[in-house]
């Protein structure tokens, strides 16, 4: 993922392996609660990301047309735990050094992501590898939440 550092609404382009613009985060500035839009290469929604406002924890929305996922953040210790409660399937923990962008997704104890700049000399981007089998649009979308709510913190 790389993000544009002077856009507009936080818009930023993410890329395969091989440098291709796989998906679009659209970011809706000036809005009453923050959204991003996950968009694919040809421009249709995937997903819809976003923020409850007022509600005692930092919470997400994500609407993937037709089911949905609430990321939930978590302060256990000093360092911030996230739980994505999905629907119709087990639930994923986020959790490791979020605000460095290094940290894991997992389902029922397995690893299904891992979040890193250790792969990556440019400021502002990092990597998400997703496990086979795995919805990448549901874990891009938990990612892109996760970033925000980190960047809220500031």
């Amino acid at each position: 993922m790389r993000e544009r550092l002077l856009s507009v609404g936080d818009d930023y382009w993410i890329e395969d392996g091989a440098g291709n613009r796989v998906f679009l985060v659209d970011g809706k500035a000036l809005r009453f609660r923050d959204t991003w839009i996950l968009k694919d290469a040809g421009g249709a929604d995937v997903a819809e990301i976003n923020e409850r406002k007022l509600t005692v924890r930092d919470k997400m929305t994500i609407d993937l047309g037709g089911r949905s996922a609430h990321v939930t953040k978590r302060i256990v210790g000093i360092r911030d735990h996230f739980k994505v409660d999905v629907d119709g399937e087990s639930d994923l923990k986020v959790h490791g050094n979020i605000v460095d962008h290094e940290y894991e997704i997992e389902r029922d104890g397995d690893q299904v992501a891992e979040v890193s700049k250790k792969w990556f000399r440019v400021r502002d981007t990092y990597g998400v590898e997703i496990a086979e089998g795995v919805d990448p649009v549901l874990i891009l979308a938990v990612t892109v939440a996760v970033d925000a709510m980190t960047r809220d913190v500031g």
